[in-house]
């Protein structure tokens, strides 16, 4: 784990966390190797793992993964191919390497019907495709390799890919009004921030060597809470304020917005066990969101 010449080896190269991944190792002068299809497809595992081996990594990270949640309704074995299988092959990798596997999993693994933030002990409940298949990748990603940590996130966006923060922003320069769904809960969480928490968890296991109390399902969202409409408020409010197009946002239920997938109506988690075991926390989830505006509009006048 020591040696500096070694990469960290990221399955997944265009998604908003491989971005971030990437361009966060370059800042800090870390070796990284991102990769993504045909080198790395999750839909075809058997040549995962001569492709990692050549790489000689210190860490993989999983950051690639089937997303599209409403269409896994009508796809669901394509994406349990990606999510679980694909999530064990690299894991399976990791394991031969003798080196951590980091993988990011979903609030959509729970029911999002308990009142307060979930912990990482609480049952889960998928109620969608989408969350089943993230769940059944935790699992086969467990069966497969001690040394892994799966962080379970939620509400990803940033500065880079298709997420909420830049929809509502070409949104609002095409309307003058967007409906969004305010009774769902839950904490944005910035991709930035993300990847920074992977490489500091990388770091500290290489310092200190595998440790048992890292193994296990980790809990990791930006600070603070909203709802989408709230978050969509705070998008405009801070656009306006950097001279972007800003419209109103109208409050609107669940039933107003139907969707193929449930969505969890609490994808709140606490993030309590990330910052016990590895001293991390994440940033106000307003804090966040002001930097990814600073890159995608400038600062504020």
């Amino acid at each position: 784990m020591s040696d500096p010449a070694r990469p960290i080896f990221v399955a997944g190269a265009t998604g908003q966390v491989a971005h971030a991944l990437v361009a966060a190792a370059r800042r800090r002068g870390l070796p990284l190797v991102a990769h993504g299809r045909p080198a790395i497809d999750l839909e075809r595992p058997e040549g995962i793992g001569a492709t990692i081996v050549a790489a000689r990594p210190i860490a993989i990270v999983n950051a690639a993964a089937y997303t599209a949640v409403d269409k896994a309704e009508s796809e669901p074995e394509r994406a349990l191919a990606v999510n679980r299988d694909g999530a064990a092959a690299l894991a399976r990798a990791a394991a031969i390497l003798d080196v951590p596997f980091i993988h990011l999993s979903t609030d959509y693994v729970f029911a999002g019907d308990k009142a307060t933030a979930y912990v990482e002990a609480d049952p889960t409940a998928p109620a969608s495709a989408y969350g089943r298949s993230k769940l059944a990748g935790e699992q086969a990603v467990a069966a497969a390799h001690a040394k892994s940590v799966v962080l379970r996130t939620a509400w990803v966006y940033g500065p880079h890919g298709a997420n909420f923060v830049r929809t509502m922003l070409r949104l609002a320069g095409e309307r003058d009004e967007l409906r969004v769904v305010d009774d769902q809960r839950g904490s944005p969480t910035a991709a930035p921030d993300i990847a920074e928490a992977i490489l500091a968890i990388v770091a500290t296991i290489g310092r200190t060597g595998w440790q048992e109390s890292y193994a296990g399902v980790f809990h990791l969202t930006g600070g603070g809470e909203t709802t989408w409409c709230g978050f969509a408020r705070t998008i405009m409010a801070e656009a306006a304020a950097r001279g972007a197009r800003s419209v109103p946002v109208t409050a609107i239920g669940t039933a107003d917005f139907p969707t193929p997938a449930r969505r969890p109506a609490n994808s709140r988690l606490d993030a309590g066990r990330l910052a016990e075991v590895f001293g991390i926390r994440l940033p106000p989830w307003q804090e966040s969101l002001a930097a990814t505006l600073d890159e995608l509009i400038g600062p504020r006048r």
